[in-house]
């Protein structure tokens, strides 16, 4: 991670990740606590919280628009809840997005977690300004940042809102881990060259979004959207282990 000075907001610095630097981060949290798997398979999001932070997210009616929120002490992560409307919804759309929703919420616990509760130890302006139920201590998730359904591309669009931004990143990285996409759509990839790159070939990436839906267990969007991380289209270099 490295702080680099703020363009606007009320912090003159804020927290900047690369792509490398959440897949390392989000990779090395799974393993400490004993959940990356070693072979394809849904990642057990609420579980890793549990282990992770002590918390047991929980199902509450909150209000509309808002699909779940973390409340945040001066010592860190003290709660997650999720719209109880999605798990009565009981349906698997609504299962993949309850995934969705914790993996962002284990975003902001991760990357942004010191930087907030500093902000509350100091009194100082809220960090996430209308994101941000300052009474509560809670950073509010919104339906528009973690997409709405039918779920689209903008899960990852940048508005910014910066913080909303790095807790999407975390989303593909926790529910799609990098070596166990690569697993899983190895039947899949074809090689080229005289290397013989293992490449996904552009007409097989529908086929190859759904696959991973199915086996981790996440909204086609979310797979559609790692994929173009770790497979870039037209682009020869991309690799596969």
């Amino acid at each position: 991670m490295k702080i680099r000075r703020a363009k606007s907001g009320p912090f003159v610095e804020q927290p900047y990740f690369t792509d490398s630097d959440v897949e390392s981060i989000v990779t090395n949290e799974l393993s400490r606590v004993g959940l990356l798997p070693t072979n394809p398979e849904p990642i057990r999001v609420d579980r890793f919280i549990e282990k992770r932070f002590g918390i047991v997210p929980r199902y509450d009616f909150i209000q509309d628009g808002i699909l779940g929120f973390t409340k945040f002490g001066a010592k860190g992560p003290e709660e997650v809840v999720v719209s109880r409307s999605l798990s009565e919804e009981d349906s698997r759309v609504a299962e993949r997005r309850i995934n969705s929703t914790l993996a962002h919420e284990v975003g902001h616990m991760l990357l942004h977690g010191q930087i907030f509760s500093l902000q509350r130890r100091a009194g100082t302006h809220p960090l996430l300004q209308n994101d941000l139920d300052e009474d509560r201590q809670t950073i509010l998730c919104r339906s528009d940042a973690v997409g709405s359904m039918p779920e689209s591309a903008r899960v990852h669009r940048y508005d910014g809102r910066w913080w909303e931004f790095q807790a999407n990143m975390v989303i593909g990285v926790l529910l799609l881990p990098r070596q166990l996409v690569y697993e899983a759509l190895e039947p899949l990839l074809v090689s080229k060259g005289l290397l013989g790159l293992k490449l996904l070939e552009d007409t097989m990436r529908e086929e190859a979004a759904g696959r991973l839906s199915d086996i981790f267990n996440v909204n086609p969007a979310v797979a559609r959207i790692r994929i173009e991380k770790l497979h870039p289209i037209n682009n020869d270099q991309q690799l596969a282990l």
